[in-house]
């Protein structure tokens, strides 16, 4: 860390958890108000940014990223199929609310694993 950035870098570390509670804020309450998967998994994936301009050292674990953006595309296919074959959604009036929530969950954190692989590659891989 130099000298000149001490202050940007300690500045940063301090709004780190701030950015990532009014992102999942975003995510959790995208049903009742504007917002929602997309918007709360932008401002998540740019933790990383932020991360990466306090220490651009960090090792970025791509490959992790990789596959937890495959394991919650899988999910984000399989519960509408679930929603739809079972039936629940008529029994139970407060499972859409439920659905929505936990759809929101999951496309937050396919959003923010996308941006974090382009932000990664980026960074990492395209060099002149």
């Amino acid at each position: 860390m130099n000298d000149h950035s001490f202050l940007i870098s300690k500045t940063l570390t301090i709004t780190y958890p701030f950015v990532l509670l009014f992102g999942l804020y975003i995510v959790l309450n995208g049903h009742v108000t504007p917002g929602g998967g997309f918007q709360g998994g932008a401002i998540i994936a740019s933790v990383l940014i932020l991360k990466y301009l306090i220490d651009p050292s960090l090792e970025t674990p791509l490959k992790k990223i990789r596959t937890l953006e495959k394991i919650t595309l899988f999910f984000i296919f399989l519960f509408p199929l679930g929603f739809l074959l079972t039936f629940i959604h008529l029994q139970l009036p407060t499972f859409n609310l439920y659905y929505l929530i936990l759809m929101n969950l999951l496309i937050s954190i396919k959003v923010a694993c996308g941006l974090s692989i382009i932000f990664i590659r980026f960074v990492f891989y395209e060099t002149r």
